[in-house]
């Protein structure tokens, strides 16, 4: 997959929502969404997959510390259809990060790491980014 956005010292702080607006291609496989302090530090790695490592129709969301991955948390759901334009919405708190995608599809993932803010997100894989905002 190649590495469509990587931005670094974005300050995000909790409540705040960063909103990433894209294209999933009409052919995809998966996309990505990380979040976190840098590369080896991510509080969400956020992959939806439509066929993609053994998964069909599977959001899969999972952390680094320091580098190794955690446990995959993996929901049967792909609240989007291939070629659509897609507006995904992350925010966190002290204990959870949250997604929010179409049709009011809304997903928890643990803070693991804490974080108190975010600085880093990249986005990789089948999704054409169109705008990224922060609110």
């Amino acid at each position: 997959m190649a590495c469509g956005l990587v931005a670094s010292n974005l300050n995000l702080k909790p409540g705040e929502c960063l909103r990433v607006q894209g294209k999933v291609a009409p052919d995809t496989k998966s996309f990505v969404l990380n979040l976190g302090k840098e590369s080896e530090n991510l509080c969400l790695h956020f992959n939806p997959r439509s066929h993609a490592h053994g998964d069909a129709n599977t959001i899969v969301c999972n952390g680094k510390d320091g580098g190794p991955w955690g446990a995959e948390q993996r929901e049967a759901a792909l609240p989007f259809q291939p070629g659509s334009v897609v507006e995904v919405c992350i925010s966190f708190d002290q204990a959870d990060l949250t997604v929010k995608l179409p049709d009011g599809y809304t997903s928890k993932f643990p803070n693991r790491l804490n974080l108190e803010a975010i600085n880093y997100v990249t986005a990789d894989g089948d999704f054409k980014i169109k705008c990224v905002a922060f609110d």
